[in-house]
């Protein structure tokens, strides 16, 4: 593990970039500053390529959307919904049976719920930024945002 960076990084712009399902649009941090960066995955400016690799350690590619972790999460929140009309539904959403929507759909007539499922959702991706900024060395465990 190298030094710790003391660096500004804005948390709702990591979270984002954590959560983009988008493969077309990756997202990069830069190390000094702070800033997070899109930048479509199919550019074409091969200068903007090698100045990036030749950057060295300064410039990190944020790991986009994680669907096995998505899909973890999914499980664990229908297994906690109490309505079991709305728990049915959920499952059936879940298995990719059309006829009931998809999730954001169904809990958007479920506020409680919706809000419960965000709330589960934002502590997962925020323990992965934690670790992530950790293993980059940029935050210790102990810091909090």
């Amino acid at each position: 593990m190298g030094f710790m960076r003391d660096v500004e990084i804005v948390w709702d712009d990591l979270l984002e970039a954590f959560d983009n399902p988008d493969e077309g649009i990756m997202y990069f941090l830069d190390r000094e500053t702070g800033e997070i960066f899109a930048v479509p995955a199919d550019y074409e400016d091969e200068e903007f390529w090698r100045d990036l690799e030749a950057s060295g350690e300064r410039f990190i590619h944020i790991p986009g959307f994680d669907y096995d972790q998505e899909r973890l999460l999914l499980h664990e929140f229908i297994r906690g919904v109490e309505n079991e009309a709305l728990k049915r539904m959920l499952e059936r959403a879940f298995e990719g049976k059309k006829p009931f929507g998809k999730l954001d759909e169904i809990l958007s007539f479920y506020p409680d719920e919706f809000d419960r499922f965000m709330a589960m959702k934002e502590e997962i991706i925020s323990e992965r930024i934690r670790r992530w900024l950790e293993e980059h060395d940029l935050f210790g465990a102990e810091e909090e945002f």
